[in-house]
């Protein structure tokens, strides 16, 4: 016979911290219908006696997988190490908001019909799907939202329609941020540099509050859609070489994307122009490559920690987060180039 200790169940934990034995289980998965006195109770008990879940038996009792599927769109034969920073950023900040539930994070990178896959929950695979991802891959958008009108369910980070559930950055009050730092520093010849119509309702946004708060101070803003190329940083230098041939008067520039703005800086200063002194420029994302530009690339940066909690909220369809559309806060973030 075996002189090994027994190992604690929930039941002794349950005794311990006066509590059922449900209780246990719905505190130490962080179930919101525990108050926190009960949960801080509960845990206490749990780490005293070394108990600790057994994850892949409560799996089973749940029929869960305990598992959150994260789909992230690229381009078709896009290096994965060319994928815009931002989603990277933006996938650290799920994966730490999906650990703190305890979730387990299965990671999807999809570009075309040959790995098109939407039934990471109908399959039992995850509990809960999220969709990330450029909006230029038209084809895999077109899928999604064939799969979301079969039936199948998940949320997304911006997405180029309407038909999704989703979450974006707060993108016109960006624009209107990006529009009165400008006019505080008496720049009076503005443009914006991104996409004019339809590629994203992002950019679309971003331009839109920018248009709109220079409109209500009276004055108007110049837009350049960058040529069609499937690199960010060499259509930024294009756009700006074409704004300042047709529009040499111009002294602060928007750009969609942080992206598109290192290759406007490099653009702007290959045509002579001193930044900011003769050009101030704004980006939009805040990924950690403008801070090694020179000079540091100024932007507007989403509340990414926000962003990842409530991405996996929305998916899990917690209380405090239902589906639907929803807006994340953004900053302006002072640096060299404004």
């Amino acid at each position: 016979m075996s002189n090994r200790p027994l190992r604690p169940t929930s039941f002794d934990v349950a005794e311990k911290a006066g509590v059922s034995q449900s209780t246990v289980s719905r505190a130490l998965r962080g179930n919101s219908g525990v108050n926190a006195e009960t949960r801080a109770r509960v845990s206490a008990a749990a780490r005293e006696l070394g108990y600790v879940v057994d994850r892949h038996a409560s799996s089973l009792r749940l029929k869960s997988s305990e598992t959150i599927a994260l789909v992230t769109i690229c381009r078709p034969g896009e290096d994965r190490s060319a994928i815009n920073p931002f989603y990277f950023a933006l996938l650290g900040s799920i994966a730490a908001a999906t650990s703190a539930r305890g979730f387990n994070l299965l990671v999807s990178f999809q570009e075309s019909a040959a790995n098109f896959r939407a039934d990471f929950v109908a399959s039992g695979l995850a509990d809960a799907m999220i969709v990330i991802g450029t909006a230029t891959n038209h084809a895999a958008w077109d899928y999604f939202a064939q799969a979301q009108a079969s039936g199948l369910d998940f949320v997304c980070w911006g997405s180029p329609g309407a038909p999704f559930h989703w979450l974006r950055s707060d993108n016109r009050s960006g624009g209107a941020l990006a529009a009165q730092h400008f006019l505080s520093l008496r720049r009076r010849h503005c443009a914006f540099i991104g996409p004019s119509v339809g590629i994203s309702r992002q950019f679309d946004e971003r331009r839109d509050g920018y248009v709109a708060a220079l409109a209500a101070q009276g004055f108007t803003s110049v837009t350049v859609d960058p040529p069609a190329n499937t690199d960010r940083y060499a259509q930024g230098i294009a756009a700006a070489r074409t704004l300042l041939s047709q529009h040499p008067e111009t002294d602060a520039i928007f750009v969609s994307s942080d992206m598109l703005a290192l290759g406007v800086l490099q653009g702007v200063k290959e045509m002579g122009r001193r930044v900011p002194a003769d050009v101030a420029i704004i980006g939009f994302d805040g990924i950690r490559a403008g801070t090694l530009a020179e000079p540091p690339l100024t932007t507007l940066e989403p509340d990414l920690d926000a962003a990842g909690e409530a991405l996996v909220a929305m998916a899990l369809e917690d209380q405090a987060h239902m589906r639907g559309r929803s807006r994340v806060p953004v900053q302006l973030l002072l640096r060299g180039t404004a």
